[in-house]
């Protein structure tokens, strides 16, 4: 599927989670983004020393009523990535940008970033948004 147009990994997605929902792992993306890739690398340019309770998170966003794109939102919690974006859905301490225009939590790229020291997580955050945003994505988050 790498190097296919978009339009066509759309539509192969479609028919893979038609087929096989119950097997996918939860961390893999419902929907195919060119710039995705880059998301993996950036993040794994981050390792923890020490473990801890707080975890590194990223949220899918949705600019398609600006220019069509995608954004990527960078936070750190005590709550797992899927308990959190729940809490931003419903809107308990949720980021305008997140209860807004989110979509999915982007698992795969911070696994590695889970239960880590609060002081680890916290800069950890704010380097990962920078990185991303170098990296050319629209970036909300990673206070």
């Amino acid at each position: 599927m790498r190097g296919a147009m978009s339009i066509n990994i759309e539509a192969a997605l479609e028919q893979l989670w038609a087929s096989a929902a119950a097997s996918i792992p939860e961390w893999l993306p419902m929907r195919y983004i060119d710039w995705l890739p880059a998301v993996y690398e950036t993040s794994l340019k981050f390792q923890s020393t020490a473990k801890g309770r707080s975890n590194i998170y990223l949220v899918l966003l949705d600019f398609s009523d600006r220019d069509g794109s995608y954004g990527v939102y960078v936070g750190m919690s005590k709550y797992s990535p899927a308990q959190r974006f729940d809490q931003h859905k419903a809107g308990i301490r949720a980021a305008g940008s997140v209860l807004k225009r989110g979509i999915e939590v982007l698992t795969g790229p911070t696994m590695h970033l889970q239960y880590i020291k609060r002081s680890e997580a916290a800069r950890i955050e704010g380097e990962l948004a920078e990185a991303l945003a170098a990296a050319g994505l629209q970036v909300k988050g990673g206070h």
